[in-house]
């Protein structure tokens, strides 16, 4: 089963909801999630797309991951 997600959510939600999102996002390049207190701070108001753009991540790159690891990504 495919789960969902939308771009525009912070992350600390994403990763709230399903903790798997921290791994295949520090597999994408977000090291800085791993940090301690990252996520709790940056992450209440850093979305995917921001962090997306941010990091120079080619988007389809970041979405063939996450489907990959069975999540749709919703723009």
């Amino acid at each position: 089963m495919q789960k969902t997600l939308s771009i525009n959510e912070p992350i600390f939600d994403l990763v709230s909801r399903d903790p798997e999102v921290k791994d295949i996002m520090i597999e994408l390049g977000f090291q800085d999630i791993a940090k301690p207190g990252m996520l709790q701070t940056a992450g209440r108001f850093m979305t995917l797309a921001k962090g997306i753009k941010l990091k120079k991540i080619d988007i389809d790159t970041v979405k063939q991951t996450f489907r990959r690891h069975g999540f749709i990504i919703q723009e």
